[in-house]
């Protein structure tokens, strides 16, 4: 499969899962291509011209040529300066990896990484909580992560890809849209009534399961497994964590249960405040279940041998 085609499907499969829907995506994509077209020729020079077919700007190729054949990939949660010299001294070796892929983003896709954390306003419409309260919470806490992410030396793995000649991309917010939705399905098939209950449907996937082998499995932080499940909010994609103020907005609409990747200090003391219930169910297992979600659609378009690194591990979800 070529890089490009690749990319393509990932697009494709991310905003199929995406919260907001598919008609939404598309009024989003429409909106930035009159956008651009009002723009001042050197104004277009500085766009972004990937964000006009890509509403994800966390998920991009950011190095090599998209004519690339590919047909082996090794596969990384993080992957920077030691991963891209272990897959130089794997190519050594004689192992043949055509393409690097990475979940969280690097370069172009790390230093605006924020613009995906609009959807969170969806999520939050969606269980209730008034679309102008939810608009404004999440603009400041945009506003706070702009700014912590802009003084990133955003270039470096890029770099280190460039002197190397290693294609690679990264796949974010349509791995977690996966995740996402995966979680969601099993909530509503197994309709837990108690926080064990939620803790036992995640020990039987093999992402957590594997995590809880390794003294990382999905924990409780706020409640008991005693604790009665009412209403539940997945905290599975958004880009990072959205406003801390959300929670007494998701309490006031009925949410007694978070189930969160991970969660702050900070986002933990306003849940507890607001007496909901916290389930953090591992921060890579999660992130590795939607890469493994996107590769079993990846590898049904066509055979790709992968390999694992940088705590990914390779599980097939295909039936």
């Amino acid at each position: 499969m070529k890089l490009s085609k690749i990319y393509q499907e990932v697009i494709k499969k991310g905003i199929e899962a995406d919260p907001r829907g598919k008609k939404a995506i598309e009024t989003l994509l429409k909106k930035r291509k009159k956008e651009f077209e009002a723009l001042e020729l050197k104004e277009k020079e500085f766009y972004d011209k990937d964000s006009l077919f890509n509403p994800f700007s966390d998920t991009r190729i950011l190095w090599g040529k998209e004519s690339s054949n590919i047909r082996s990939a090794i596969v990384g949660i993080d992957v920077e300066g030691g991963e891209f010299l272990l897959v130089d001294r794997l190519k050594e070796k004689g192992i043949k990896i055509d393409l690097v892929i990475a979940h969280h983003p690097q370069g172009k896709a790390y230093a605006n990484f924020y613009d995906v954390m609009d959807l969170q306003v969806d999520m939050f419409k969606k269980q209730g909580v008034n679309l102008s309260v939810a608009e404004s919470l999440l603009y400041e806490r945009k506003s706070q992560v702009e700014r912590r992410v802009g003084s990133a030396n955003h270039l470096r793995a890029i770099d280190i890809a460039r002197w190397l000649n290693l294609n690679f991309m990264c796949i974010h917010t349509p791995a977690d849209n996966l995740a996402y939705r995966y979680i969601e399905k099993e909530i509503a098939k197994e309709k837990p009534r108690y926080l064990k209950d939620i803790i036992d449907l995640f020990v039987e996937i093999p992402e957590y399961k594997e995590a809880a082998k390794n003294n990382n499995p999905p924990k409780i932080f706020i409640g008991n497994p005693k604790s009665r499940v009412s209403k539940v909010h997945i905290e599975f994609t958004g880009g990072t964590e959205g406003p801390q103020d959300i929670y007494n907005k998701l309490s006031n609409a009925g949410i007694d249960t978070i189930i969160t990747m991970h969660q702050s200090e900070e986002h933990f003391k306003q849940c507890k405040k607001e007496h909901i219930n916290v389930i953090v169910a591992s921060h890579i297992a999660s992130d590795t279940l939607g890469i493994n979600l996107m590769l079993d659609y990846l590898t049904s378009k066509e055979k790709i041998k992968i390999y694992e690194f940088s705590g990914f591990k390779r599980f097939s979800h295909k039936k």
